[in-house]
């Protein structure tokens, strides 16, 4: 049968034929697109996806303090997450820091199970059988590992903040005992350090991003330069109370401490009578290779006060600080106090973690793989030397520097199967669960450099 047009669709052929070569073009163009997605391991989740509808569903909820891309997960061990597509990611994040002891660690899935069924919480208003050995074996291994030599005793809560917050205020008491006019109330720390989110510690945070928008700051705070040993003196003077630094910077760029630096700070702390107090909360039990990072500096570098959590519950909420007599002698009962810090689940958890992660034979495997890291960083920087222009950190708490904004490459690197995150300004972070291997650490720069390169 003969197929007739009519005169009016002929007149329109010329414009529908320039309309359908366009919309046949851009239908090419969206098929390379899911034709190239289809090629990653892990493109994204779409938006008609597991992940999509959860993610719709609840977060309405949710208050929005996090950019988040769009995975959900539900389930992690070892190395690696999975999420509700049932795609595998090797992570290269340990939850910022946390999960030192990897993913769903068996021995402590095990005491979770075991203390559920004894005994939660009872308040700080009695003794329980966990807090008192976890502040013992806090304090022994910390004497053992080379660290603060004077360490005496232990304050529990439940994270990092908290536990800024308790060497804040206890640095604000020593003040007033060694001077009750009150004139001593000065407290120091150091620009893009990173020591919390509530005020006390917040204000400890020179980062205009985290303060302006809850200014004005508590008063008091002053702000000095990171390993500028010449200013010291005029920083640090007879009114500072406390100092605190990070050995290690880990949110502001993975910055590592000149030991000069440090042995210059403790002997003007100690000059004045003010407070020093290492935020080892990211660096610290074993990260950097050693138990605590300033293990390896000399005793007269060593704080008066420690404050450490994240890899302490290893993901169950916990945190601590860590005293010398200087500290301890001057808090009295009703000082300072928590609710839920201190609980024998949280406290029994952490016993497990600080064994685990002071054993020698861990600390020397985590030097060893930062040689892994290291060696192949000094490989892609020599590949890519307009992109990559420093390697800075220890142990397992790694920065690689970049010349632009490298959210990009955490894209590429997510939906070809690995998880890195930024610190800093355009740096690379890399803080791996320590029990990751060898063979994991190999396989995840490979990826790592097949993002790198698809994004130039």
């Amino acid at each position: 049968m003969a197929f007739r047009l009519p005169v009016r669709r002929l007149a329109l052929s010329g414009v529908r034929g320039r309309r359908q070569t366009t919309a046949a073009s851009n239908l090419l163009q969206n098929a390379k697109c899911i034709s190239s997605d289809a090629a990653l391991p892990n493109p994204d989740p779409s938006e008609d996806s597991r992940s999509a509808a959860l993610v719709k569903e609840y977060s309405k909820y949710m208050l929005a303090t996090y950019a988040r891309p769009p995975l959900v997960f539900v389930k992690g061990e070892g190395s690696y997450l999975w999420d509700a597509e049932d795609r595998k990611y090797l992570d290269f994040t340990a939850g910022i820091a946390v999960n030192g002891l990897g993913h769903s660690h068996p021995g402590l899935a095990k005491i979770i199970s075991d203390q559920a069924q004894t005994l939660w919480h009872a308040s700080n208003l009695y003794y329980n059988t966990w807090t008192g050995p976890l502040s013992q074996l806090l304090v022994e291994e910390t004497l053992k590992s080379g660290g603060m030599h004077d360490a005496e005793a232990v304050f529990v809560c439940n994270s990092g903040s908290e536990a800024n917050e308790a060497a804040i205020k206890f640095s604000r008491k020593v003040g007033k005992a060694l001077d009750p006019t009150g004139a001593k109330y000065e407290f120091v720390s150091f620009r893009n350090s990173f020591h919390g989110r509530t005020m006390g510690s917040l204000s400890a945070t020179p980062n205009p991003k985290y303060q302006e928008p809850f200014a004005p700051m508590l008063p008091g705070f002053k702000y000095g330069t990171y390993n500028d040993v010449g200013a010291i003196n005029d920083l640090v003077t007879e009114k500072t109370c406390g100092v605190i630094i990070e050995p290690i910077q880990g949110e502001g760029g993975v910055n590592v401490a000149t030991d000069k630096f440090l042995i210059a700070l403790a002997k003007r702390c100690r000059e004045v009578g003010a407070v020093l107090i290492y935020d080892e909360i990211q660096c610290g039990l074993s990260r950097a290779g050693t138990l605590w990072a300033h293990s390896h500096l000399p005793k007269e570098a060593h704080p008066d006060i420690i404050t450490t959590a994240k890899a302490l519950g290893n993901g169950f909420p916990i945190g601590a600080t860590i005293v010398n007599n200087h500290v301890s002698e001057k808090i009295k009962i009703g000082d300072h106090g928590t609710t839920f810090g201190g609980n024998p689940m949280a406290c029994r958890l952490a016993h497990y973690a600080v064994t685990q992660l002071s054993d020698p034979n861990l600390q020397q495997d985590v030097l060893s793989k930062s040689k892994v890291f290291t060696e192949r960083f000094e490989r892609m920087k020599a590949r890519f030397p307009e992109l990559i222009t420093e390697v800075r950190g220890r142990g397992l708490i790694l920065g690689l520097q970049l010349t632009q904004d490298p959210n990009s490459i955490v894209k590429a690197a997510r939906e070809r199967g690995l998880l890195v995150i930024t610190c800093g300004t355009n740096t690379l972070r890399f803080v791996p669960p320590l029990t990751v291997s060898k063979e994991e650490i190999e396989s995840g720069l490979d990826i790592l450099e097949e993002a790198i390169a698809a994004t130039r």
